[in-house]
């Protein structure tokens, strides 16, 4: 080694000790071709969660969400249904709604050479389209993207053949909780929206799936959740066990920032689940966290290799959204765990492309299980 050079540990490959597992290299964070891969391999091949149902509240409503490389508008048709299609015009290609949001009456018209399509994604005029009368309005409709609702959020998929939501959305919620049955008394899909917050994060998604997976930085970071859950404080996160809940503080009285008297408990909770946190990863893009009277929804959408938008919605009782009551101290406990956790993660984000993590970093015993969701990533893009 020549005198001034830097030294590189190398951690991918090489024997660890017991006590250690290797990491994702440093390029799997800030490579385009690897985000690439990942958008090829994972979000246009799984189940992405991308609107909140409740949102599209009339035939016409409409958002429009980022997946991987494709724009996708979510609409409700005539018929109730919810539906999705590339945001595409299939004449020459342009963008069709460049809102985030909005309405229309009955259809979507391309603002360029004038081609509608009704809200059911069949074309239903253009110009001169009368003589042509050999043009399917059905073959050059605008192409449909698969949809399943769940827990109250519209999910969809890009693949042609999508894969089964239950082995793989349910079933991540299953890995995590024992049951899918666990999950129903909190009737999320009934749950109503009391505050959104969205995060625009200067990191890699992973980065962020690994920070909500482990609670060894909790003490360091956390001290508003350490607080309420005491135990998270050792370092062992809930997702750790399977089937685990962390337990309220002995003097805690809910799941707020000041750990005071929290708001109606959803009357499906067990008993064994009152005061009592739950975290779930559902691959790629959500997080879920419950506890006795709300629940906080996650859904990133990873932008590019080092930017990820993270909307967090905070559901709770209709009753208590159309109460009016004072949900700010049960949010702000959330929130805070979000900005210390993104700060984090974009500290991270910065060292990626050092030679000191050329080769990855370490992962400590309370951190293993995020191993797996290297191998899973790993298993996808190479």
């Amino acid at each position: 080694m020549t005198t001034g050079e830097l030294s590189t540990p190398a951690t991918e490959g090489q024997s660890l000790p017991d006590s250690l597992r290797e990491t994702l290299a440093g390029h799997y964070y800030t490579d385009p071709a690897i985000f690439r891969a990942e958008q090829d391999n994972i979000f246009h091949k799984t189940w992405f969660c991308a609107v909140l149902a409740a949102d599209l509240d009339k035939p016409g409503a409409f958002e429009t969400v980022q997946i991987g490389r494709e724009s996708v508008i979510v609409t409700r048709a005539r018929d109730n249904s919810v539906r999705a299609y590339l945001n595409v015009c299939r004449h020459r290609g342009a963008r069709l709604c460049t809102e985030e949001k909005g309405e229309v009456k009955r259809s979507f018209q391309c603002p360029y050479h004038a081609w509608t399509y009704g809200l059911d994604g069949k074309l239903i005029a253009a110009p001169n389209l009368g003589s042509m009368p050999d043009v399917d309005k059905v073959e050059y409709g605008l192409h449909t993207v698969h949809v399943r609702e769940w827990l109250g959020y519209v999910w969809l998929s890009l693949a042609e053949e999508p894969p089964s939501f239950t082995e793989t959305v349910i079933g991540d919620v299953t890995t995590r909780l024992g049951s899918p049955d666990a999950i129903v008394g909190y009737d999320v899909e009934n749950l109503k929206l009391g505050r959104r917050i969205s995060y625009d994060v200067t990191a890699n998604w992973k980065q962020i799936v690994e920070n909500f997976m482990e609670c060894y930085h909790c003490a360091t970071i956390h001290p508003e959740l350490t607080e309420v859950l005491p135990e998270f404080a050792d370092g062992l996160a809930a997702q750790y066990f399977v089937g685990h809940g962390a337990e309220f503080g002995e003097e805690i009285k809910g799941f707020t920032v000041d750990g005071s008297e929290g708001l109606t408990r959803i009357p499906g909770v067990a008993q064994e689940q009152d005061r009592r946190y739950y975290a779930i990863t559902v691959r790629p893009s959500v997080f879920i966290n419950l506890v006795p009277d709300h629940v906080v929804f996650h859904r990133m959408f990873p932008l590019t290799a080092e930017r990820t938008l993270v909307v967090c919605d905070w559901l709770y009782l209709p009753e208590v959204v159309d109460s009016g009551a004072d949900i700010d101290r049960s949010v702000e406990l959330f929130h805070r765990v979000n900005v210390q956790d993104f700060d984090a993660c974009e500290r991270c984000q910065l060292a990626m492309d050092s030679r000191s993590y050329e080769k990855g970093g370490v992962l400590v015993p309370s951190e293993h299980h995020i191993g797996e969701f290297h191998d899973w990533v790993r298993d996808r893009v190479g």
